[in-house]
């Protein structure tokens, strides 16, 4: 395990046993729980320049337009109050 992953886990770990008023006995579940999430987190983190999670986005069809794509141009004025 990493330093960063156990730090992680257990200042996690320490909030959870903290939101429940500090119970006895309860370390092992508080550690599993920050664990879980941590693990979570990880499967979701995207790349720094977020070039991963625009490929799924494209992969998937959920991209919805590119900024760098000019905005078709309105033909008429139907389409214009159409649009509004």
């Amino acid at each position: 395990m990493s330093h960063n992953k156990d730090a992680w886990v257990s200042q996690r770990a320490y909030s959870l046993w903290e939101s429940e008023g500090r119970p006895d006995g309860r370390g092992e579940s508080h550690w599993a729980q920050a664990l879980r999430e941590f693990e979570q987190l990880e499967l979701t983190k995207a790349s720094a320049d977020g070039n991963d999670l625009i490929a799924k986005l494209k992969a998937a069809g959920r991209l919805m337009r590119v900024y760098d794509e000019a905005a078709p141009a309105v033909e008429d004025d139907r389409q214009l109050k159409a649009a509004r």
